[in-house]
C-alpha cells in the first residue's frame, strides 16, 4: 500500500487542497486519484513501472493524476511548464514515456510530439475520458511494494545533458517522513504551493508533507507578489516556503506599500508557525530584510533531488544566516577530501550522504550511477561544506562551479558573493572563475548594479577592505540580469558565457 495514500485515509473529511477557488477534501482526492488510476489501466490490472511523462498545470488536477500514476503502478515524469518543446523531447524520450497527460492548454503543444513516438495521449477533462473508468468503483487496485520505482525527476543539467534521478517509494517515504518529524508538521497546518513541481522543492518538502500530515495544500498557479500577499490575508496560511529570489521579489513588492500595508501584513506573517528557504543559497542581506518584514528567521535547509532534504537548521533553536543545520533524521552526513576519506567536519571537504532518502539510481545510467558513489556506498554530492561551531554546516559551493582554484587557493564563490551584496551601489551578483593560464582560475564578478554610472574602480578598492586580496575579483562584468533556471539559482555556467562574450 502506498504510505501516502494510507496516510491520506485518516483524514478523509479535512480540506486537502484549495485551487482554483475550489476546495477538495481528502476522500475527493482518494476517489478522484484511484479513478484516474483505472483511466490508466485500459485492460491491465498494473502498469508495472511504465513511465508516464505528464504536463499539468498545479492544482488538483496535477495530485489526483500523480498519485493514480502511483496507485496504478507507473513511475511519474513531471514536465516542467515553462520548457520549450525540444527540451520537453529530451525528458520524455530519455525516460522511456509511454503515456504522456496533459491539461488542455499544453495539448497543441504536445499531441504532434505524442503521435510523432507513438504515445498514448491523454488530455484531461474530457467527457470522454471521464466515462472511461465508470463502473470501476470499488475494483481493486495492484498493491505497490515500497521498493518499486516511483519517480523520474531531471537534474538541471548544469554541466552535461540532463540525468533522471530515479527514487522508489521507499525512498520517498523516508524523505517525507524525515520532514515531518524535523519541521513538525501536522493536520493543522495550511501552506501554499508556488514552486514548479517538477523538482523536489514543490512535490516532496510542501506538497507531499502537506498532504502525509493531513493539512492543507493551496495552489497558486502563477506567481505574483500582490496575489500572494492577498491570499497571505486571508488568514489561513501558516507554513510557507519559497527560493531566495521569491523572497527578494516579495521583498520589492512590500517596500512599494504604504506603512498600514506593510504593518497589516508583518502581522500576519508574524502568526505563521514557519518559514523555509531552500533550492539556491539565501543571501544574508534577504535573510535579514525578510526577517524585519516578517519577523521570521527563514529556516535554511540543504538537498538536492539526489537525497531530498539532508541538512536543515532547527524547526526549533536559533538559526544562523548561511547555514544549513545539521543532518535530518535518517540522513547520516559526512565531509570527505578528494580520494573520499572522511576528514574531521571542522575542514573544508565534500558533503556525501547515506540513508534511505538517497535515491536509487540514473536511469538508464549505471556508470554515472556507479560513479557518484564512494566504494563503501556514500553518495557524493559535489557540494562542498564546513562545520561551523556556531550554526552547523555552511555551504561552500558546488565543486565544479563555486569553489575556485585561483593561485593555488580553494575559493568560495559564494562568500564573495555574499560581501559584494552589501555594496550599496550592487542589486545582485554572480562569481564565477575564468580559465587563466597564469592563475588557473581568475574570480570574475558579473554585477547586477542598482542604477547606472557604478564605478568598478571604487567598488574594487572597497572589496579589498572587505576581503583578503586573493580573494577579490580581478575582473567584473556589467548585466541587466543574471540567468537563471525554473527553481530561481543562478546558471553559473550561462554567466561565464556572458562574461567571455
Amino acid at each position: 500500500m502506498l504510505n501516502i495514500v494510507q496516510q491520506a485515509r485518516k483524514h478523509r473529511h479535512r480540506t486537502a487542497i484549495v485551487s482554483n477557488s475550489q476546495s477538495y477534501s481528502f476522500q475527493d482526492l482518494l476517489v478522484a486519484s484511484a479513478h484516474f488510476a483505472h483511466i490508466l489501466f485500459e485492460g491491465k490490472t498494473d502498469l508495472d513501472e511504465t513511465r508516464i511523462a505528464f504536463m499539468v498545470s498545479p492544482g488538483f488536477d496535477y495530485v489526483r493524476v500523480q498519485w493514480g500514476i502511483w496507485q496504478a503502478g507507473g513511475i511519474i515524469v513531471p514536465l516542467c511548464l515553462t520548457y520549450p518543446l525540444p527540451s520537453l523531447r529530451y525528458t520524455i524520450e530519455n525516460s522511456d514515456a509511454e503515456i504522456l497527460i496533459v491539461s488542455p492548454e499544453y495539448a497543441d503543444l504536445l499531441e504532434p510530439l505524442a503521435i510523432e513516438k507513438g504515445l498514448r495521449f491523454i488530455v484531461l477533462g474530457t467527457d470522454d475520458l471521464d466515462k472511461k473508468a465508470l463502473g470501476t468503483e470499488g475494483v481493486a487496485l495492484p498493491n505497490i511494494d515500497e521498493n518499486r520505482r516511483a519517480m523520474i525527476l531531471y537534474t538541471s543539467g548544469t554541466t552535461n545533458l540532463p540525468k533522471g534521478v530515479v527514487t522508489t517509494h521507499s525512498n520517498l517515504n523516508a524523505q517525507i517522513s524525515s520532514l515531518i518529524e524535523a519541521w513538525e508538521w501536522s493536520e493543522n497546518d495550511h501552506t501554499i504551493c508556488i514552486l514548479p513541481l517538477h523538482h523536489v522543492h514543490g512535490i516532496v518538502n510542501i506538497v507531499s508533507c502537506a498532504l502525509w500530515a493531513g493539512a492543507c495544500c493551496e495552489f497558486l498557479p502563477t506567481f505574483s507578489a500582490k496575489d500572494l500577499f492577498d491570499t497571505f490575508k486571508e488568514g489561513n496560511i501558516n507554513v510557507f516556503m519559497a527560493v531566495p529570489t521569491i523572497y527578494f521579489k516579495l521583498i520589492a513588492h512590500w517596500e512599494n506599500l504604504s506603512n498600514d500595508e506593510q504593518k497589516d501584513l508583518t502581522n500576519i506573517m508574524s502568526a505563521f508557525r514557519f518559514m523555509v528557504s531552500g533550492s539556491a543559497a539565501l543571501p544574508v542581506s534577504v535573510m535579514h530584510k525578510w526577517e524585519k518584514i516578517s519577523q521570521h528567521t527563514l529556516l535554511e535547509r540543504y538537498g538536492m533531488t539526489e537525497i531530498g532534504m539532508g541538512l536543515s537548521n532547527p524547526y526549533r533553536g536559533k538559526r544562523y544566516a548561511g547555514h544549513v543545520g545539521y543532518p535530518l533524521p535518517g540522513v547520516q552526513i559526512r565531509l570527505a577530501d578528494e580520494q573520499d576519506n572522511e576528514i574531521p567536519s571542522t575542514e573544508i571537504g565534500e558533503i556525501q550522504v547515506k540513508g534511505a532518502t538517497v535515491f536509487n539510481e540514473y536511469w538508464r545510467k549505471p556508470d554515472a550511477t556507479a560513479e557518484s558513489f564512494t566504494k563503501d556506498g556514500w553518495f557524493k554530492t559535489g557540494d562542498v561544506a564546513t562545520l561551523d561551531t556556531e550554526g552547523g554546516y555552511r555551504i561552500l559551493g558546488r565543486n565544479s562551479v563555486d569553489i575556485i582554484k585561483s593561485g593555488g587557493y580553494k575559493i568560495s564563490a559564494l562568500e564573495i558573493e555574499e560581501v559584494l551584496r552589501t555594496h550599496p551601489s550592487v542589486s545582485d551578483c554572480c562569481v564565477v572563475g575564468i580559465d587563466d593560464e597564469e592563475w588557473g582560475e581568475l574570480v570574475v564578478a558579473a554585477i547586477v548594479p542598482k542604477q547606472e554610472g557604478i564605478d568598478i574602480q571604487e567598488l574594487n578598492a572597497w572589496m579589498r577592505t572587505q576581503m583578503p586580496p586573493y580573494k577579490t575579483p580581478r575582473q567584473y562584468k556589467l548585466i541587466t540580469e543574471l540567468p537563471r533556471n525554473a527553481m530561481g539559482k543562478v546558471t553559473k555556467n550561462d554567466v561565464k558565457l556572458l562574461i567571455n562574450t
